[in-house]
């Protein structure tokens, strides 16, 4: 995906590359990127079948919203998606499960009270992190959380992409 802005490029974890990768999601651009998730589902219903789940983490994260949003997967899980609060009122069409660190610094309590609000219903989980509390290659690094979130991600994709 990041191939349309510059070939080959590879982005590390440090906080240097935080502003290289903000301008690169930028100039892509959600449009373009969303054409690159739907070729991905539907290149993966070729060979897997039907039910095609998502996942992102931040850039991604927001991507595996608005896929629920406004394509057609059986799942997703958005792992610190910062902007997803500003496609909140977007309606999902599938299932989808949220992980936030609870200090993340782009995604604030009033955003994750915005996200609440409009969709009450949906399972957000915070966990007593920083961003990145996933990823093993950045400071926030939170085995403990990374562990849960990963544990809920199995347990919540199970019933969407077994059920008939």
């Amino acid at each position: 995906m990041l191939d349309r802005v510059e070939r080959d490029l590879e982005l590390g974890y440090g906080s240097a590359v935080v502003v290289e990768a903000m301008r690169v999601a930028t100039k892509l651009g959600l449009d373009v990127a969303l054409k690159d998730v739907q070729a991905a589902i539907t290149d993966g219903r070729s060979f897997a079948g039907p039910k095609v789940a998502g996942l992102g983490y931040c850039f991604g994260g927001t991507l595996a919203w608005l896929s629920a949003t406004r394509l057609n997967p059986a799942a997703v899980v958005c792992y610190y998606g910062g902007r997803i609060v500003e496609d909140a009122g977007e309606v999902p069409h599938c299932a989808v499960m949220l992980h936030v660190g609870a200090r993340d610094p782009h995604i604030p309590s009033s955003k994750i009270e915005t996200i609440q609000r409009f969709n009450p219903d949906l399972p957000l989980f915070l966990y007593n992190a920083g961003r990145g509390f996933n990823c093993d290659q950045r400071a926030d690094f939170q085995p403990e959380a990374a562990t849960l979130a990963r544990q809920r991600t199995i347990e919540f994709l199970h019933t969407p992409l077994s059920a008939r």
